[in-house]
C-alpha cells in the first residue's frame, strides 16, 4: 500500500512499526510502542502501520501515519476528495458497519470506565443513510482578498483553517452540491469580507442558507443573492447580530418543518433552532424513546431539555399528561405552538435553567411516573437530585456525549439507586466520531 499522502520519503526510514488495537474517542487509531499508547491519525484497528512520532506526552504520544503495512478488511476508499484535510468527517475510511461497532464499544467502555456501571443488555444499534443525511450544518467562510474569492467549508482536521469544498457528500444534496457555487457567489458580493459563516437548514420543502453578516449588504448584493436563490431553489436569510436578528432576504420567508409520521406530528422550527441533524435517525430515535420509556395511559411524564417538543409531543400521544422543560425561551415558545398546531392539549411547557438548583420550581414538586433526559454535551448532573427525590419508575437518558452519560449513569446507579437496564447507540453522525446514545434506568427498592 502506498505511503500516506503528504508523508516525506525520509519518514519511512525514521518510522516505527505499530499494531493498531482500537479507536480513540476522536477517531484516531491507538496502538502501543514499548508499552506507551500512540495515537495515529488515519489508522484503523487491526492494521499494522509505519508511523513517525511527532509529539511526546506524559501518558501518550502522537504520531503521523507514514505507511499502512497491513490494511484492515474494514478499510474503504473515502468518497470525498477532501477527507483527511476537512474536519467535517473523521471515519470515511472505515466501513459504516465497522463505525457502528466501534461506537458501540466506545459507549460500553465509557460506561464501565467512568461510571463503573454495565448495562443489563445491549440495545441494537440504529443507523440511517450513510451519506446525504445532514440537514443542518454550520459552515465557515473566508474571503481571500488578494485573490478576490471566497472559500466555504468546515474547519480542518488539525488546524482552524477552512477546507475549501466544492461539495459535501454528507450534507443533504440540496445544499451539499452547491458549496462551490455558493463560494463563488459570496466572493462576488460587495461585503464578501464581512460574511464569516453560513448556516444550512434543509427540509423536504425548502433549503435555507443563513448568512452571518457583519455589515449591511452593499450595492447589488441583494440582487445577486436573489438571482442565485431563484436559480438553485434556495432561500437566503441574513443574520446581522445574535440569532434573534435572523430575517429572510425576501420576507416573510418559508416556515421550516419536519414530520414524525409514526405519531402523526408536524413540528415547526426556525433556521437557528436546534434540531437533530439526521432526520431518518431522529425518527427512529423518537420511536425507540417512546417504546423504552413505555408510558401508560394514566402516566405523568417529565421531559427535561425538551427543546421544541421533539419527544414531548410524541409522548403526549401515549401518556395522560407530559411536561416539557427547557432553558431556551424561543424553543419553549416554539414547543407550545407545535402543541397547538398538532391539537395536543395534554402537553405543557415550562422555562427553567436546568443547570441550576430546581428546588424552587413549582413543577419540581409534582410527581412524575417517568422521566426523559436529553441534555446537551455537559450532561444532566444538575437535575439528577430531582430524580432521586421523585423516584420515577423509569428514566430514559439520551446523550450526545458518552462521557457525560457515563458519569451521570454512575450517579443514578450508585447514588440514586437506579439500575441500568439497557444501553445502545444511534449513528446520528455517520463518518464522524460522534454518536447519540440511549440508556434506560429503572428504580430499585
Amino acid at each position: 500500500m502506498p505511503r500516506a499522502r503528504g508523508a516525506p520519503a525520509s519518514a519511512a526510514r525514521a518510522a516505527e512499526s505499530v499494531g493498531i488495537d482500537n479507536l480513540a474517542h476522536d477517531g484516531r487509531g491507538v496502538g502501543r510502542i514499548d508499552g506507551k499508547a500512540v495515537f495515529v491519525e488515519g489508522a484503523l484497528p487491526g492494521e499494522r502501520a509505519l508511523v513517525r512520532r511527532r509529539a511526546r506526552r506524559a501518558r501518550h504520544d502522537e504520531a503521523e501515519l507514514v505507511e499502512i503495512l497491513e490494511a484492515s478488511p474494514d478499510r474503504v476508499a473515502p468518497p470525498c476528495p477532501a477527507f483527511g484535510r476537512c474536519g467535517g468527517c473523521a471515519l470515511q475510511h472505515l466501513a459504516p458497519a465497522a463505525q457502528l461497532a466501534a461506537k458501540t464499544r466506545e459507549l460500553h467502555s465509557q460506561l464501565k470506565r467512568i461510571g463503573r456501571v454495565e448495562a443489563g443488555s445491549e440495545l441494537a444499534a440504529v443507523a440511517g443513510p450513510a451519506f446525504g443525511y445532514r440537514r443542518r450544518a454550520r459552515l465557515g467562510v473566508r474571503f481571500l482578498g488578494r485573490e478576490r474569492r471566497a472559500i466555504v467549508g468546515f474547519r480542518g482536521r488539525e488546524s482552524a483553517a477552512l477546507t475549501a469544498l466544492e461539495g459535501c457528500p454528507v450534507l443533504a444534496p440540496a445544499a451539499g452540491t452547491l458549496l462551490g457555487a455558493l463560494a463563488t457567489l459570496i466572493g462576488s458580493l460587495a461585503i464578501a469580507a464581512e460574511v464569516p459563516q453560513v448556516e444550512v437548514a434543509v427540509t423536504e420543502e425548502v433549503t435555507i442558507l443563513a448568512l452571518r453578516i457583519l455589515a449591511p449588504l452593499g450595492a447589488g448584493d441583494a440582487e445577486r443573492l436573489a438571482a442565485f436563490a431563484r436559480e438553485h431553489r434556495v432561500e437566503f436569510w441574513l443574520q446581522p447580530g445574535p440569532p434573534g436578528t435572523l430575517v429572510a432576504l425576501e420576507p416573510p420567508g418559508s416556515t421550516l418543518r419536519y414530520r414524525l409520521p409514526a405519531f402523526e406530528l408536524t413540528l415547526e422550527f426556525a433556521p437557528h433552532d436546534f434540531v437533530q441533524v439526521n432526520a431518518a435517525v431522529n425518527e427512529a430515535l423518537v420511536s425507540r424513546t417512546v417504546e423504552l420509556l413505555a408510558p401508560e395511559p394514566g402516566d405523568s411524564v417529565l421531559d427535561l431539555f425538551a427543546g421544541l417538543g421533539n419527544f414531548t409531543l410524541p409522548l403526549a400521544r401515549r401518556a395522560l399528561k407530559v411536561l416539557g422543560v427547557d432553558a431556551d425561551p424561543g424553543l419553549v415558545g416554539r414547543a407550545r405552538r407545535n402543541a397547538t398546531l398538532n391539537g395536543i392539549g395534554n402537553a405543557r411547557f415550562a422555562l427553567a435553567d436546568l443547570a441550576s438548583d430546581l428546588a424552587r420550581e413549582p413543577w419540581a414538586r409534582e410527581s412524575f411516573d417517568r422521566v426523559l433526559l436529553d441534555p446537551p454535551r455537559a450532561g444532566a448532573e444538575a437535575v439528577l437530585p430531582l430524580i432521586g427525590r421523585g423516584r420515577p419508575r423509569r428514566v430514559v437518558y439520551i446523550s450526545c456525549h458518552p462521557g457525560t452519560l457515563a458519569r451521570d449513569a454512575g450517579l443514578l446507579v450508585h447514588q440514586f439507586r437506579y439500575r441500568l437496564v439497557a444501553a445502545g447507540v444511534l449513528d446520528m453522525f455517520p463518518h464522524t466520531a460522534h454518536f447519540e446514545s440511549i440508556a434506560v434506568f429503572e428504580a430499585t427498592r
